[in-house]
This record gives C-alpha cells, structure tokens and sequence, in this order.
C-alpha cells in the first residue's frame, strides 16, 4: 500500500496557513493564546526523569558530598586565621605548622569538591541527553497516530519546530539547570547549617533579605513568562513562513512576489524580535536585583558582625568564616533567580511538545475484521460527512461498488471526489451513514488493517529520500528484487531508470528534484502496483505525464485495475470512458451515474462536462 496523504483541494477543506492558527478538532491550542502554566509543565517535564532516578541518586550523592566540603572550606580557613589572630593579640611567634595544617585541609577539600562537581555534571549530561531521546522517540511515535486532521490545522514548519527547535530548547535549559539546581538547593541548606551553628543572630540577620529577593524575582518572573512563550511560538511561525517561501520558491519568482515575501519575513522577524527581547530584558533584571540584596545583606552581616567582635561575643574568624558563608548564600539564591529565564524559555518550549503529545490520536482499535483475501465491494450507505459542522459537504450519499469494478468520479472542483475516497480510507470519520468493505464496518475495523488493503496513486506524488529501488519498494515490506523489477516493467518506470548511471541504485535528492514530474509519477504508480491491493484508488494519476506516456500507462492500468475495485478521480474524462461506472459529483452530492455512453445519451451534468472539456480542447 502506499502510504501517501490526499492532497488537499482548495474547496473541500478549511484551509490553513502559517498565519491563520485554525484548529481542527483535537489539535493542541497554540502556546500564545494565553500564559503558559509553568509549575503543572516543569512538574511533567521532571516526571520524564523517572527512569533516571538512581543516576540521580548518584548526582544528588555527589552534589552532597561537593556541599559538604565547600561548607567546611570556610570554617577551616576561619581556624588558620584564629590561629594567626590568637598569636598576633597574645605577642607569641605563629605556629605556621598549624597554619599549614588547616591550609592543607582546605585545599583538599576544594579539591574533592570540586572533582563531585565534575563527576555530578558527567552523570547529569547523561541524564539529560537519554530523558530528550525518550521524549523526541515519544513525539515520533505520537505523530504516526495522529489523524490527517491535525496535520491540516498544523503549518510543517510550525510542526517541525516543535520537534526540533523546541526539543533543542528543553534539552539545553535541562542541560544548564539541572545540575546547578540540585547543587544551589544543597550549597543553600548545607551553608544554612554552618550560619546557624557559628551564629544565629547572624543567621537571622542574613535571612532577612531572602523575602525581599523572593518577592521581587517573583514579580519579574510573572511578567517575563508570556514573553517566553510568545517567543517560541513566533519562532514556529517564523520557521513555517520560511519553509513555505524556500519550497515554492519558483512560484515566488515568477510571479514576483520576492518583496512581498521579504516583508512578510520581516513582520514576522520583527515581532520574534521583539518577544525575545522583552523577555531576556524583563528576566535580566533578576541577576542585578540579586546582586543588590547580596551586598545589601554583605554590609548588614559586616555591621553587625564587627559589633559583635567588639563585644567580644564572637571571634574575628568566626566572622570571617560567616561573611564568606553569607556570599556563599546569596550565590545559589542568585544562580537560582538567574536561571529563572532558562527555565521559563524551556518550559515554555516543553509545553509547545507536549501538546503535540496530549493532541488526540487516531483511534485504530476494531471489533471486527476483514477477510483475509477481501473481494472488495464497497457500499456507501445514506452517509453524510462535513470539515466544518457548519459547512455539510457529503448529505446522504448512497453507492456500491462491486468487486472488480471500476468507479470514475468526476465533478468540479470542490464537488467532494476526493473526500469520497478520503472516507473508504478513513482519513476522516463520516457523521451519519456507513461505509461497508465486503459487508464489514470499515468503522469498526482496525485503520492499519483496512488500509493495508488499499493501495493510491496520487496527483502531488511523494517520494523519500532514498533509492528508486527503495522507493518502489515501499509499497511492500518483503517485496524481492524481481517483484520490484516486475512492477518497474509493468508501469514502465523500468524505461527511464536503465538510462540512469546508477539504474535503481539511484539516489532520489531531498526535493526529487532529480527526477521529472512524470517520473516521479510513474515511480508512485509502480509501489502501488507492487502493493497488489484489493482496492485501488488513482486520484489523477497520470496528470505529470506525456501523451504517449499516458496511453502505455493506462494498459498497465488495465492490468492494475484487474480483478481488484477501483476508484479513479479524473478531470480529464478520456482516460475513464471504460470505467464500469462513472458518478458525477456536484456539491457532495452524486447528481449522475452510469457509464460512459448511458451519461453522455443523458446529456445531463456528464455531458455538459464532456462537451465543454472536448470543445475547448477543440479550439
């Protein structure tokens, strides 16, 4: 089966833009549409962490042990300046031994410090790199179950963002914060230990100002949040616009339209520019705001310290000691405000990911099966769909489709043929009615097992990047060399391929650029010709290729079509005159059937069809 989407058509689906944000049913809101709950988002994104716990055991261990010393250091160093200070005050010699002694200590102190810091920052990249590997293997999970609904209400650059920029965006904000969290949050209660235990008054005095940091990052913070998600969300839209001016780039030239779509970029480009401007100013004032009631608290514990050396209430390196705690003290509260932009950027980002996660997945759970060698008789039963509940397309359609047989649908556009053949693959669920593949539900069917017997060639071909040998393929897992050049020679794409250098060894570039349109299109005609489908569907399926062309692929058609139920769309009616029944189609509704010269003796909707395309033709 060939795996490739319906194109749209202009007036058979709401239509949606880089700049039009319309969403279907359950497509995710848009991360601007108001702020981003960031508490709910940072608790999921850490839960994503679980399996990492007992790495993060070893972290946490080593972030402990790192504190531990860097508490020590200080109140180690306050006892060489005690010695020192003693033997100044009492006019004996200094015992530089013993000053040596704690220096000794200190140093190695620092030293093991700092090699659990290293060792916690290894395991924590670790930690960080497999929990993004797990969500990024979760989001391309996800997006196979998601329906072709969501992907007509989701821009691709849009889509892309969130999961490249956005995921890049989690994974470094975890990168850079994670272990300065764990270490801040242990360097805090660790040095909040040794102030009380050389003074509490002093303790008291220094926690004082910790309110009044809070207060103050918690106000900046509020405000620089929907900035944040303004940011992100604006870069999506930025990467959709681009990706859509880079790959209709030949359509942009000819009709000239270069400064139009500079000035779009630069609308955009300008407002991006401006939320991650606000948003970085507003979030950088934290760092000087910490820096102003860390000093604030250095003089206060400096005023009051002193006082208390004055009264002989606490030793001068004691002191010391408890100046060098109080920075030490502010400094993670400063680290910690000032990772507040990086976790709000990532945040806002995770939750962007997580909405591509919560959007609703397309159910394909069945009570019912299909045969194994399925006939393929189709039958629409009074079944009535729309888009847009607002806007009915297809009102109480009622066809059958008999094994074998051949079904030509032709209308104008807009009329609902490719919608029709949208619902026997149930890329949409219709409201009313039913559909039957040899009288089973297809409702009720597994969507896997239902398309697994259906194979379509459509008018926008698509092909991968990869071999044209891998490209034919696609159509069938276990398909063998001789089955792929069997399908090549049927559907003549065995004529082009032996004048290329590399043959079926061919590289298909990221464009298929390489390739011509009829090329394309008769690769696309070939995998599903190696499907062996037991339903067909041709939706334009030889509009790229050349006359001569057209006529060699309509007998590999014949041969396709053999034995198997076909539904062919067709604008051009000289390729569906054998078609065993014809349904015009005007409105969702089908207004004629019958064949070819039963409709054209009806000179109804067919043969007013039929006569305006061949007397244009004609002039």
């Amino acid at each position: 089966m060939s795996d490739e989407t319906p194109a749209k058509k202009a007036n058979e689906r709401p239509q949606y833009g880089p700049q039009g944000g319309q969403h279907g049913p359950g497509v995710g809101r848009g991360t601007g549409e108001k702020a981003i709950s960031f508490w709910p988002s940072l608790r999921r994104l850490a839960l994503h962490l679980k399996d990492e716990i007992p790495k993060v055991l070893i972290v946490c261990t080593a972030i402990i042990a790192a504190t531990v010393a860097q508490a020590l250091g200080p109140k180690i160093l306050g006892n060489a300046t005690d010695v020192i200070f003693t033997a100044t005050q009492s006019g004996e010699p200094i015992d530089f031994g013993q000053v040596g002694f704690w220096l000794a200590w200190a140093g190695g102190i620092y030293l093991v410090s700092g090699l659990m810091m290293w060792t916690s920052g290894l395991v924590t990249n670790g930690i960080v790199q497999r929990s993004i590997y797990r969500i990024r293997r979760q989001v391309a999970n996800k997006i196979t179950k998601l329906p072709l609904k969501y992907f007509d209400a989701q821009p691709r650059g849009e889509l892309l963002s969130r999961v490249t920029n956005d995921l890049d965006n989690v994974s470094q904000s975890l990168q850079q914060t994670l272990s300065q969290l764990l270490t801040n949050i242990f360097t805090l209660l660790g040095v909040l230990v040794m102030m009380f235990y050389l003074s509490w008054t002093l303790a008291l005095v220094a926690l004082i100002t910790i309110p009044i940091a809070m207060g103050l990052v918690t106000v900046i913070a509020k405000r620089s949040q929907k900035l944040f998600a303004a940011t992100w969300k604006d870069t999506g839209q930025l990467n959709s616009q681009i990706e859509e001016a880079f790959t209709g780039q030949d359509l942009v030239k000819v009709f000239g339209r270069q400064r139009e779509i500079a000035e779009q970029f630069r609308r955009k480009n300008a407002e991006l520019f401006d939320a991650s401007f606000g948003a970085q100013f507003i979030s950088g004032i934290i760092m000087p705001v910490m820096f102003f009631v860390g000093n604030l608290n250095y003089v206060v514990v400096a005023v009051v310290g002193g006082l208390q050396v004055a009264w002989g209430q606490i030793s001068l390196g004691s002191v010391q000691a408890f100046i060098q705690y109080s920075r030490n003290f502010t400094q993670p509260i400063t680290q910690l405000a000032s990772m507040a932009n990086l976790l709000q950027s990532g945040v806002a980002s995770a939750e962007r990911v997580f909405e591509v996660l919560d959007a609703a997945e397309e159910d394909d759970a069945g009570q019912s099966a299909l045969p194994e060698d399925p006939a393929g008789r189709v039958e629409f039963e009074h079944v009535s769909f729309s888009y847009e509940p607002e806007k009915p397309l297809i009102k109480d359609l009622s066809m059958i489709a008999e094994p074998g047989a051949t079904i030509a649908i032709v209308g104008p556009t807009g009329a609902g043929k490719t919608t029709l053949v949208n619902l026997v693959l149930r890329f949409y669920d219709i409201q009313a009615g039913q559909i039957t593949l040899d009288d089973v539900d297809i409702a009720a069917v597994p969507r896997r097992q239902l398309r697994g017997n259906i194979g379509m060639v459509l008018q926008d071909t698509w092909l991968f990047g990869g071999t044209i040998r891998d490209n034919i393929a696609y159509g069938r897992e276990d398909a063998t060399d001789e089955q792929i050049l069997a399908a090549a020679k049927a559907t003549y794409v065995d004529r082009f391929v032996r004048s290329l250098p590399d043959g079926y060894d061919t590289v298909i570039n990221e464009e298929a650029s390489n390739l011509s349109a009829g090329e394309k299109q008769l690769v696309t005609i070939a995998r599903a010709f190696i499907a062996d489908p037991a339903i067909l569907i041709l939706d334009e399926a030889t509009s790229s290729v050349d006359t001569r062309t057209e006529l060699l692929l309509q007998r590999a058609m014949n041969k396709l079509r053999a034995d198997r139920t076909s539904f062919v769309i067709a604008h051009r009616l000289s390729t569906i005159r054998d078609a065993d029944t014809i349904l015009v189609m005007e409105h969702g509704d089908i207004v004629e059937q019958g064949n070819h010269a039963t409709l054209l003796a009806a000179k109804g909707a067919y043969y007013r069809l039929y006569k305006a395309q061949f007397s244009g033709a004609a002039t």
